[in-house]
């Protein structure tokens, strides 16, 4: 069952009955990263959207006020704190790493 794949052992990938099932196939070529026709802002809100509710659950069910009645609004707030700082903290990585060098003549 198990084979290198396409027969060729330098691939450095096996052929198993999972990975090369149709229903794998398919699964993979429905992912926003594989689908064709998006474009790549597209592409990039619909994976920020699904990831988007990992933030906010550990912030609703284990946050310190998860047994209130404001549970769910302190999660969001707590989220939109997060996704500030990781944008400005990024912003400035990008800029100080990756700005260009203006160099003085």
């Amino acid at each position: 069952f198990i084979k290198p794949y396409n027969d060729d052992p330098f691939v450095g990938h096996l052929s198993t009955p999972i990975t090369s099932s149709s229903i794998t196939k398919t699964i993979l070529k429905n992912l926003p990263a594989y689908r064709s026709g998006l474009t790549p802002l597209l592409r990039g809100l619909e994976i920020g959207l699904a990831h988007g509710y990992f933030l906010i659950g550990p912030f609703v069910k284990l946050g310190p006020l998860r047994n209130s009645d404001i549970a769910l609004f302190s999660g969001f707030l707590s989220t939109i704190g997060l996704i500030t700082i990781l944008t400005l903290g990024l912003t400035i990585y990008g800029i100080a790493a990756f700005g260009q060098n203006k160099s003085v003549q």
